[in-house]
């Protein structure tokens, strides 16, 4: 233990600037695929965590919503405690290695922080503290020593294995049920797999994960496609379970609608992000999984997956990668560490600027016709909205383009659910308190019923159900 850490007065606490994370360097790391953060040493964690100030009424933890006990694991680390630390994690998640990696919280707990909100300083870095802790845990083979009750003879099937299934099936299998997840793909992890980079999230962090679930006793049924293979009657009518819940996320691209997205070298995000994540086109020749590096790049969107996709290409070999978005950097939907990461690495910024036509000769893309926008009236989302400058347009030349603008869900599933209510968006209706849809014995939640959203909020959807699933197998009426 650093006992000149944990002896600190509070006066000395409250002196402690925000301990940076360390990064591999931004021209290093944008040649590579391996993780941007290189994470904390003992001495940096307990400093950080010592900047926390134990509050009476933590409104970090009501900004979880998972409802982590923020300040138990970080006075934890403080002690050198590091087993009760995680131990402290683990109470309320799964996956507190992906999520001190991916999820906002700035927007979340850290937005809550009354050492940020109140004394006018930076809120404490509690998503880097749960990357330490999740880290030091693994690296340590410190495994989660809960006790399993006895089985209880029931079945759950959960269908997915992102975010919101992991969730639930860990949940579920600490409770006693026999729980076994239906995986569309050839590996677990949903979104975690797919949709984010290496670089971000390294995948031995995610199979790490799911060695964990599965030995709480999940089974896995890999390449089941629920509603292709099996559909949810089935699951409950021939195949004997008890619930199902549905966690199949929102997989379905969305496209501009404009001319030219026929042409070769324009991609949905999905496609690209998935062959380079899950199926390894970036690791080629190991992985013979085809893939259009592109010289010129033009990204289509500001968000996260946006981010994600300019960095792939970079770290593939392109010269030249532009973010191309309607509104302003202020405006844009990603985190402010992913904007500053691309930037850093080299992603050039076309903010104010709208594309208009995708245009090529022999079916090959050669540019984008864009034009400039301007900021005019707040929209119905509170943004001002854009508007096109009189005789702007011009051609942005680009020989691969990636369509990153959100998704929605995917009909597979629920094109042949009898019984399931769909909200004008096609997701899943879902009580928000207990997942419970319009189809008994059926549960749902992560991004199938929100749409796109974060990785907690999906897990938080999870727990949320898990407690609704195992009060009715315990006889409580649906």
């Amino acid at each position: 233990m650093n006992s000149s850490v944990a002896d600190m007065t509070k006066k000395e606490r409250r002196a402690i600037p925000r301990q940076d994370m360390n990064e591999r360097d931004a021209k290093e790391r944008a040649k590579c695929f391996d993780e941007v953060t290189l994470g904390y040493s003992l001495q940096e964690a307990q400093f950080e965590a010592a900047r926390c100030i134990q509050c009476k009424d933590p409104a970090c933890i009501k900004g979880c919503p998972v409802g982590i006990d923020i300040p138990g694991f970080l006075d934890c680390i403080v002690q050198g405690d590091l087993h009760g630390s995680i131990n402290k994690l683990w109470e309320r998640t799964a996956l507190p290695a992906v999520c001190g990696r991916v999820c906002p919280q700035e927007m979340q707990c850290e937005a809550e922080c009354v050492v940020g909100l109140k004394e006018g300083r930076e809120p404490v870095a509690i998503g880097n503290l749960e990357m330490f802790i999740a880290d030091w845990a693994r690296e340590n083979g410190v495994k989660n020593e809960v006790v399993i009750p006895p089985a209880t003879g029931k079945k759950v099937a959960v269908v997915g294995s992102g975010p919101a299934g992991i969730t639930v099936a860990g949940d579920l299998a600490l409770k006693g049920h026999d729980v076994t997840v239906f995986e569309a793909f050839h590996r677990a992890g949903g979104v975690l797999l797919y949709g984010i980079p290496e670089f971000r999230l390294a995948k031995d962090i995610v199979d790490y994960e799911i060695e964990g679930l599965k030995e709480l006793g999940v089974k896995i049924e890999y390449d089941s496609v629920v509603g292709r293979t099996v559909d949810v009657d089935e699951l409950l009518e021939e195949m004997g379970y008890d619930a199902v819940f549905i966690g199949v996320g929102a997989g379905l691209p969305n496209f501009l609608g404009i001319p030219g997205e026929e042409l070769n070298g324009v991609f949905s995000a999905n496609e690209y992000l998935t062959r380079s994540n899950l199926m390894k086109a970036f690791d080629f020749p190991k992985f013979d999984t085809p893939i259009i590096p592109g010289t010129n790049v033009a990204i289509l969107g500001a968000g996260n997956v946006a981010m994600d996709a300019a960095r792939t290409a970079l770290r593939l070999g392109a010269k030249s990668v532009k973010i191309v978005y309607r509104r302003t950097k202020e405006e844009s939907p990603s985190r402010q560490i992913e904007l500053h990461h691309a930037g850093e690495e080299g992603v050039e910024f076309e903010f104010l600027t709208s594309p208009l036509e995708f245009v090529g000769t022999d079916g090959k893309l050669s540019g984008i016709r864009c034009e400039r926008m301007e900021l005019g009236e707040p929209d119905e989302s509170g943004r001002r909205r854009p508007i096109p400058v009189k005789d702007s347009s011009f051609v942005l030349d680009c020989d691969l383009a990636i369509i990153a603008i959100g998704t929605q869900a995917n009909p597979l599933l629920t094109n042949v659910t009898k019984g399931l209510e769909l909200n004008q968006w096609g997701n899943i209706k879902a009580d928000e308190k207990s997942g419970k849809t319009t189809k008994e014995k059926v549960w749902a939640g992560g991004d199938i019923t929100l749409g796109q959203a974060t990785v907690i909020l999906a897990m938080g959807t999870g727990r949320d159900a898990a407690n609704s699933i195992d009060a009715y197998l315990n006889g409580e009426s649906w």
